[in-house]
């Protein structure tokens, strides 16, 4: 408590001239604004910070189609849901399953995708990314040919089960492989590329998902999302180095070895910092010694315990619940959607996924001003600053826009589902787009904030971030589709749009003083160098 009392007892000036973790000079403007390599790379080959440009994008493009292959995987179901009520095998006589039941194969599968990385991540900080990586992929390719096999509704809810366990690692391991291969100046596009992948492959699930079971049967549902995860695991394989490095151990040797490190704006300048590596008596970083699976770092009850502590922190309460309202919201959009639109007035049938057509466009749109606008802010801030401080906070003021709109866009598509008639249902389309546009926006910020405040504990915050985006989107689609059945849609869709719209409030004190409690919370976190 003392340290919060001295961190919000500071004057604005000694705020502004204070260099907690995260907060890092990234202008130099002595030096004509040259922008700072932070962090700072080493000598050795084998930082990924100094890999070359093709590397580094070769694991951007691969962690990307991970997402991409595991969120389409998870989503194709839900539009199909109307005809696999149908196709699903089941013992004579006996009624098919309702739409409540058949939700659960979607509920339960997002509540594992996000409990999952309480395993998964603590055993990638211990035995490494990559092993960690391979295995949940192989998971995931096993549970969906489980799924393609599944005999009965059990089996097949037993299997969804499996799978999104597996996929689990696309959401908190996948962007910290990413965050730990670039610089902070580089981070937030490579995110908002990856968030934009994995946005787009649960809106292509949806939007084919109808299509696919209706003309070839629910089972091609898993035999086509089998395909792409069976590429991403040959990819993880080949194109994936393991990307723990002990930056601080190699630093204390390269100043050791009285070695100079002279940093450049660009990227591709770094491969002459591996050319130094290699004169320095560092071991060549040649493609076979990429292929090694595996490092064992220890304190296995530490790590495991590591996820929780990281609850410690403003900001990871601010990305969960930002990620659990808006993926809850556009799971429950994705659950009962098809439903009103395989109903009178408008008896869609097999046509129900175009509701994701929206969903489609609100991603790419998201993602394209996302892409364009998130590190130059970045950028701009620290330039105007007077010691070129890039500050985390910078990148809040981009989640605004997007929070407004996704709380319009859930009651947008409430009060639309409520009112059927002709042409109302575009007021759907349009509010799926609208959340669909802030899940491209929100987490990829969200995601960089984390990265840059708390980089050591970012995956463990990513830990928390995928638990409360799986419980939040379980209990609301498992829920969702009996309480609107029950109360109609405007009651639950209007209580999720306020839940959302109250996150939203709560990211106005983390803009204002996110960095008080940076300062606050500083001690708690390992070296960021």
């Amino acid at each position: 408590m003392s340290r919060w009392r001295y961190a919000f007892s500071l004057s604005k000036a000694e705020v502004a001239e204070a260099e907690p973790p995260g907060t890092v000079r990234l202008i130099e403007h002595e030096n004509n604004d040259h922008i700072a390599l932070i962090p700072p790379p080493t000598l050795s080959p084998a930082d990924p910070l100094n890999w070359p440009r093709w590397r580094k994008y070769a694991v951007l493009l691969t962690m990307s189609f991970y997402a991409l292959a595991g969120t389409f995987a998870q989503a194709n179901i839900a539009s199909a849901l109307p005809i696999i009520m149908f196709q699903l095998p089941r013992a004579a006589n006996t009624p098919p399953p309702g739409y409540g039941e058949l939700s659960h194969l979607i509920a339960y599968n997002v509540l594992m995708i996000g409990l999952g990385n309480i395993i998964w991540v603590p055993c990638s900080n211990i035995f490494g990314r990559r092993p960690v990586l391979i295995l949940a992929l192989a998971v995931t390719v096993g549970a969906t040919i489980w799924c393609g096999k599944a005999d009965s509704f059990d089996s097949l809810l037993a299997a969804r089960i499996v799978q999104g366990f597996g996929i689990a690692p696309a959401d908190s391991v996948a962007p910290h492989v990413i965050g730990e291969c670039f610089f902070v100046h580089q981070r937030g596009r490579a995110i908002a590329f990856y968030s934009t992948f994995l946005s787009v492959g649960s809106i292509l699930g949806g939007l084919v998902g109808g299509y696919i079971a209706g003309n070839l049967g629910y089972r091609y549902l898993f035999w086509i999302a089998l395909a792409p995860l069976a590429f991403t695991l040959v990819a993880q394989i080949l194109f994936v180095p393991e990307t723990i490095f002990d930056r601080q151990g190699q630093m204390e040797q390269d100043q050791l070895q009285n070695t100079t490190i002279f940093e450049k704006a660009e990227t591709d300048t770094i491969e002459r910092v591996s050319d130094l590596g290699h004169s320095s008596g560092n071991e060549q970083f040649t493609f076979a010694r990429s292929l090694r699976v595996g490092v064992y770092r220890g304190h296995i009850i530490k790590n495991f315990l590591a996820p929780w502590k990281s609850l410690f922190f403003p900001g990871t309460w601010l990305v969960c619940l930002h990620y659990g309202g808006i993926l809850g919201g556009l799971i429950s959009v994705a659950t009962v959607g098809p439903q009103f639109l395989a109903a009178p007035p408008y008896l869609w049938g097999n046509n129900v996924g175009l509701i994701n057509v929206g969903g489609l466009v609100g991603v790419l749109i998201g993602g394209a001003s996302t892409y364009i606008i998130v590190d130059v802010l970045t950028k701009r801030y620290a330039k105007r600053d007077r010691s070129g401080l890039a500050e985390p906070e910078a990148r809040l003021p981009i989640m605004f826009p997007a929070l407004v709109v996704a709380t319009a866009g859930i009651w947008c598509f409430g009060f639309s589902a409520g009112n059927p008639g002709t042409g109302v249902w575009a007021g759907m389309v349009v509010g799926l787009g609208m959340i669909s546009f802030a899940l491209m926006q929100v987490p990829s910020v969200g995601f960089n904030y984390l990265i840059d405040s708390y980089g050591p504990l970012a995956a463990d915050a990513f830990v928390m971030t995928t638990i409360a985006r799986g419980v939040v989107s379980f209990a609301y689609s498992f829920f969702v589709s009996n309480w609107v059945m029950s109360a109609g849609p405007e009651i639950p869709f209007g209580v999720f749009g306020g839940i959302l719209g109250l996150f939203t409030i709560l990211t106005v004190p983390v803009w204002l003083y996110g960095k008080r409690m940076r300062i606050a919370t500083a001690g708690m976190l390992p070296s960021m160098a």
